[in-house]
């Protein structure tokens, strides 16, 4: 079954409220909030605040991904602001077990992103202990660019790594999704789908999310 997870990077921030409400009457499966700090990746986005204020209305699980550097630093905060699942990058996490271990401590699910250069064996002594992996298909920092089509690659080995050793591990991408390449998609293994610009660039965003969810 696929799963959508709609980012709000793309929405209108002026209309939040609005677009919270209209997620959760949507057939997304949780709302993905994406967190920059213009360090580890080229840009900003917000930060505890808004969560929180999200996370006052929203009735989906909130799906916090860490584009930043030292997300050590922050694991309580962002789940006292309403995380539900947190996401760090391998690239950013020194000591990447001990960070899971926290993650999950806290009560949340826990994911690491690999970024479109990193390859997916770097993951092999930590698959077992992930909810979910989060692939990049697009290179982090800004939303509407095209999908990196050596992806398919990558999800392919990454979707072996798990059967092989008959795990539970979700694989999510972000990155370029859209109605024509989604089905093939999740024929090569993809569970969980980021899909920003596709929908709220959309006339209907709600049923696009339906359309995207049913394809």
């Amino acid at each position: 079954m696929i799963q959508i997870a709609p980012s709000i990077l793309n929405a209108d921030f002026l209309q939040l409220g609005n677009v919270i409400e209209m997620l959760n009457s949507s057939e997304a499966d949780m709302i993905h909030l994406d967190i920059m700090d213009g360090n580890f990746v080229p840009n900003l986005s917000f930060g505890l605040p808004v969560i929180q204020q999200i996370k006052s209305v929203a009735k989906k699980d909130l799906d916090v991904h860490l584009m930043i550097s030292n997300p050590d630093l922050y694991i309580e905060e962002y789940y006292k602001a309403g995380a539900n699942s947190l996401t760090v990058h391998y690239e950013t996490c020194p000591h990447l077990h001990r960070t899971i271990q926290r993650i999950k401590a806290l009560g949340m699910k826990a994911a690491v992103c690999l970024n479109p250069h990193s390859p997916v064996n770097l993951l092999h002594e930590i698959i077992g202990d992930l909810d979910m992996v989060l692939i990049m298909t697009v290179n982090p920092g800004f939303g509407g660019q095209k999908f990196i089509e050596q992806s398919y690659e990558k999800i392919g080995k990454l979707k072996k790594m798990i059967s092989d050793r008959a795990l539970k591990t979700k694989i999510q991408i972000d990155g370029g999704v859209n109605l024509q390449n989604i089905r093939p998609l999740a024929d090569a293994g993809v569970d969980v789908f980021v899909v920003g610009s596709t929908i709220f660039a959309a006339e209907n965003p709600k049923e696009m999310i339906s359309k995207l969810k049913n394809t």
